[in-house]
């Protein structure tokens, strides 16, 4: 249940030490601020943060760098990239003379040496610093004379690796992240997930798997929407601290400029480099194509919309089908979060490689969004079907920093363990989670260690509790049925009937005379009922050929005798006048076709979901004929469907309090209420 204690919580907050850092990076605002909007100041604190970052930790090989540099000349610094990043004894190196001490000590040609301070990295790193825009923003602070100011400023804090880790630094970035989006109200969300969220996801996507320890083993890890790359730096550090001898490939791809360039450059210090995070967006610039991957990760934005490359999804769609990433179906244009899922689905290494596992947070949408045959239910259907749905975890509302909403973990797996074959686990964790004392943004609850410990044991152990439910894949499906019930009307020209036609969508389709006449002839005929079609056309008819007589209009060429020749439309046309010109009659006899067959009244169809699990006739038998012995269900109409009732699997009834309590209740509040009116007007 939801506490307030903290513990396991505070390494989660900002240390005094991180705070400390923060601070002093955040105060170059008072730099900017006359020359910069507020939420532009990430616009030059990121880059910097990253360039510093970078100067720092190259600051040790830097001479040995430049020398070798020097020996090579400036045109075949790019080509020799391997031979200084040897020197450099990482991926990533700078060959100009510059560092930001020396920056400072050229004040006036700091624009001209900072540009080439950044021209001098390695090709990796640039293309990172240039997806800041950095170049244009150096130009800008150069030109409101503040350029030496900031380089100063940063000059001041060491951001090397030991003095600051990369889990330290990917919490100041997100910070510096969320602080300048609240400040534009912007979505940080978007950009980056909460670290115990993304602990709790690393746990149960590495839960029980021998794999992890065998000796010098290779992953691959995967991110989709990588932003700043902490879900890739969580799962690394949690490999490493399971098998220190393993080798590990981190891949992302992201759509943000940004956070693309901080997880670029934060691979590079890592020692990666940097080929595996990828710019753009993965759906139709698929960075990762045809590659596999052991885990993936991933925080797909919620809610968004895709309607901007929905022709080239829905291409890939129609002719790559199941070869492709999206055969199963496609989700509303409204909300595609769930091609996420389809994309880590596709990359997926096969049974006979080992398989992969995937973690993914969602919100409820596509537990339950779309009817039976929708791409969304398709999408659940072929997921479950394939028995790839390990298990669903719910969370706890205002988790998050952007949005306050409820979220649900998927873990999925086609190398599913034994015991969890064709069942799928369902852990209601939505009321383990402390308050915080200070909310950001919408974030105002967390998971403390202690929770993630015990949801992580909920998921291992695979028991049926209170927060656990063991459910087969079957439980998830359901037939849709149609039933039908027999068309028993007779026709009647009244004022609510004579409306219906007269707005109906029929009408704006056919010319001004056209419509003029069936208002006349209808509204001349108010007042006529009759049992059967033929019936009804022998009034109708009549009067049509005399209206189109007197207005002097020219009669309907064609077949003779019935009510679409008679009011100058087609049969179509005509059927659906006649559909509104009908009233539910019990006491009149079944409407027939030619062929004998009861015909089916559409405004008193029904549809009924049926568990897969349950016989479709005994259903119908029990539920639908006691109440309606002319009922039928047409089999053609029947679809399968499968949704993900969540709540309702972890629903308990509370009583209501008794009325004797409740009525004293409200008595004592009368009574106080009295007291206190007393009290007023003495």
């Amino acid at each position: 249940m939801a506490d307030d204690s903290t513990g396991g919580s505070q390494r989660r907050e900002l240390s005094a030490r991180q705070r400390e850092k923060l601070n002093f990076i955040w105060s170059v605002k008072e730099i900017l601020r006359d020359h910069y909007k507020r939420h532009q100041y990430q616009d030059v604190i990121l880059p910097f943060c990253v360039l510093r970052r970078l100067d720092c930790v190259l600051e040790e090989t830097k001479d040995a760098v430049v020398a070798k540099a020097d020996e090579l000349g400036p045109d075949k610094w790019d080509a020799a990239t391997d031979v200084l990043a040897h020197v450099a004894g990482l991926p990533v190196w700078n060959a100009s003379k510059f560092t930001f001490a020396t920056l400072l000590a050229d004040q006036h040609n700091v624009r001209r040496n900072v540009h080439a301070y950044v021209r001098g990295f390695s090709p990796n790193a640039r293309d990172a610093l240039v997806r800041f825009g950095l170049p244009n923003q150096i130009d800008k602070m150069a030109e409101a004379q503040i350029l030496y100011l900031v380089v100063k400023q940063f000059a001041e804090i060491d951001l090397h690796p030991d003095v600051v880790s990369n889990l330290e630094m990917g919490y100041i970035y997100e910070e510096l992240i969320r602080v300048t989006a609240d400040l534009s109200n912007e979505e940080a969300g978007e950009h980056f997930t909460p670290r115990e969220v993304i602990e709790l996801m690393v746990n149960v996507l590495f839960a029980d798997d021998d794999r992890l320890h065998e000796p010098s083993k290779i992953f691959t890890v995967y991110d989709p929407a990588c932003g700043t790359g902490g879900m890739l730096t969580v799962a690394e550090e949690h490999l490493r601290q399971v098998n220190p001898s393993a080798r590990l490939h981190l891949f992302g791809q992201e759509l943000q400029p940004e956070t693309y360039a901080v997880c670029r450059t934060d691979m590079l210090l890592k020692g990666y480099d940097g080929s595996g995070i990828v710019f753009g967006d993965s759906f139709t610039q698929d960075g990762h194509r045809g590659k596999r991957f052991d885990y993936q990760l991933a925080n797909p934005p919620y809610g968004k919309d895709w309607k901007t490359i929905e022709k080239a999804i829905k291409a890939e769609h129609a002719d790559e089908g199941f070869d492709g990433r999206f055969g199963a179906g496609l989700p509303a244009t409204s909300d595609g979060q769930i091609l996420f899922l389809q994309q880590m689905i596709a990359k997926m290494p096969p049974v006979e490689d080992g398989g992969g596992r995937i973690a993914v947070v969602f919100n409820g949408s596509p537990l339950f969004s779309g009817d039976a045959g929708s791409g969304m239910s398709e999408i659940r259907r072929w997921i479950i079907e394939n028995d790839w749905l390990d298990a669903i975890i719910g969370l706890p509302d205002q988790l998050f920093y952007n949005t306050g909403i409820s979220t649900y973990i998927w873990v999925v797996t086609n190398r599913k363990r034994q015991e969890r074959r064709g069942r799928v686990q369902l852990i209601d964790a939505r009321e383990l989670f402390a308050k915080m004392r200070k909310s950001l943004g919408n974030k105002r609850n967390e998971l403390t260690a202690d929770h993630i410990a015990e949801i992580t044991a909920l998921y291992e152990d695979f028991a049926e509790g209170d927060r656990s439910k063991i459910l087969p894949n079957s439980a998830f499906g359901y037939h849709k049925v149609t039933v039908e019930r027999p068309l028993q009307v007779r026709y009647e020209i009244n004022e609510e009937t004579l409306a219906a036609v007269l707005t109906s969508r029929t009408m704006p389709k056919l010319d001004d005379d056209t419509q003029k006449v069936i208002e006349i002839v209808l509204t001349n005929l108010v007042g006529t009922t009759a049992p059967t079609v033929d019936a009804f056309e022998a009034s109708v008819v009549p009067e049509a050929v005399t209206v189109w007589a007197d207005h002097g209009w020219e009669t309907p060429e064609g077949e003779t005798g019935d009510l679409a020749w008679a009011l100058g439309i087609t049969k179509a046309q005509a059927k659906a006048i006649l559909a509104d010109l009908t009233v539910h009659d019990p006491d009149a006899d079944p409407v027939t076709d030619r062929k004998g067959v009861v015909q089916p009244d559409p405004k008193r169809r029904d549809t009924e979901n049926i568990p897969l699990d349950e016989d479709v006739d005994a259903f119908i038998a029990r539920e639908v004929l006691p109440f309606a012995p002319d009922a039928w269900v047409d089999e053609s109409k029947t679809k399968v469907g499968y949704e993900i009732p969540f709540t309702r699997h972890f629903y308990k009834y509370v009583p209501p309090r008794p009325l004797a309590e409740i009525d004293a209740d409200i008595k004592a509040s009368q009574q106080r209420i009295l007291a206190f009116l007393a009290e007023v007007t003495e």
